[in-house]
């Protein structure tokens, strides 16, 4: 028997999944344009801050509020500057340091 090719519903104007789970998560209340900022040290202190005063989260804030950083990285892929992409990585590192676990990057 033939596999089933599942196909993709295609999009509606311009909605995507992705950017509704980042205005609408469950689990935290992100601060607008968090991702957008500067300073990868204030990115990770407005994630903290979200995940730790979360009455919805399902885990532990570190872990919260890493698991939006990064799928807010991944699902921008591409189309993420490289600059940007940079200071995203160094806001982990950052978030890493306020929640007390060990750096990964030097």
């Amino acid at each position: 028997m033939p596999a089933k090719l599942l196909m993709a519903k295609p999009m509606k104007g311009t909605e995507h999944w992705s950017q509704k789970v980042t205005e609408s998560s469950d689990a935290l209340d992100l601060e607008r344009g968090v991702f957008s900022l500067e300073d990868p040290r204030e990115i990770a202190r407005s994630l903290k801050q979200s995940a730790e005063h979360s009455t919805r989260r399902k885990s532990d804030p570190y872990r919260s509020a890493m698991s939006m950083l990064t799928f807010y990285i991944n699902r921008a892929g591409k189309q993420l500057a490289p600059e940007q992409r940079e200071r995203l990585e160094a806001a982990k590192d950052e978030l890493r340091a306020l929640f007390g676990k060990p750096r990964k990057r030097q």
